[in-house]
C-alpha cells in the first residue's frame, strides 16, 4: 500500500518522488532537492537555488557529496565519485567554446534547481567566478552588474581578467 502523504516526519520531493527525513533539514543537512546554505561554498543565487563554488587545489568541504560537478579546468579532471562535465577552459582565459560552456553552465544551473551542483576551477575564484556570474544573469541580474554580484557573494576577486569580464557582460539573459 502506497504512503498517505504528507508523512510526519518526511519531506516528498515531488519531482523525483523521493522521501527525505525532516529532521535533516532541520539539522543543516542537505536534502535531495539541493545544497543547504550553511554548507561551506554554498551560494544562493537570486531566484534561491544553491550553488556551491570550490578551487580544486584544495580538500573538498566537509558535507555530502555533490549529484553533479562541473568543472571548469584546462585538462580533464579525471574520474570523480560522482557525475561530472567538463568545461575546457584554460586558467586566466576564456573556454575553449565559449557557446558549449555556455550551454553546459546552463544545464547545470537548471540542475541546481533540484540536485546538489558543485562547480570548482583550480582556485575557485577566476572561472568559477565567471560560471556563477552567468548563472546569475540567468536569474535576473543585469549582465553589466553580474561581476560585482559575484565579487559580493563569492570573492572579492571573482572574475579574475578583464577578458573574462567582458565575456561575462557579453552574455545575453536566457530568456531575453
Amino acid at each position: 500500500m502506497a504512503p498517505s502523504w504528507p508523512r510526519p516526519g518526511v519531506v516528498r520531493v515531488a519531482r523525483t518522488g523521493q522521501v527525505w527525513p525532516r529532521s535533516c533539514q532541520d539539522r543543516g543537512v542537505s536534502t535531495p532537492s539541493g545544497w543547504h546554505v550553511a554548507t561551506p561554498g554554498v551560494v544562493t543565487l537570486p531566484d534561491g537555488t544553491n550553488v556551491r563554488v570550490r578551487g580544486l587545489r584544495r580538500k573538498a568541504p566537509d558535507g555530502p557529496d555533490p549529484d553533479l560537478g562541473i568543472y571548469l579546468t584546462g585538462r580533464d579532471p579525471g574520474h570523480q565519485p560522482w557525475p561530472h562535465l567538463w568545461v575546457p577552459w584554460p586558467d586566466f582565459r576564456l573556454p575553449r567554446d565559449p557557446e558549449t560552456a555556455l550551454r553546459m553552465l546552463r544545464a547545470a544551473a537548471d540542475a541546481a534547481r533540484n540536485q546538489r551542483v558543485e562547480i570548482a576551477c583550480g582556485g575557485g575564484i577566476g572561472r568559477s567566478g565567471c560560471a556563477l556570474a552567468i548563472m546569475a544573469i540567468d536569474t535576473g541580474v543585469p549582465p553589466d552588474q553580474a561581476v560585482e554580484w559575484v565579487r559580493e557573494h563569492l570573492h572579492p576577486r571573482a572574475v579574475e581578467t578583464r577578458w573574462q569580464r567582458r565575456w561575462v557582460e557579453s552574455v545575453t539573459p536566457r530568456d531575453a
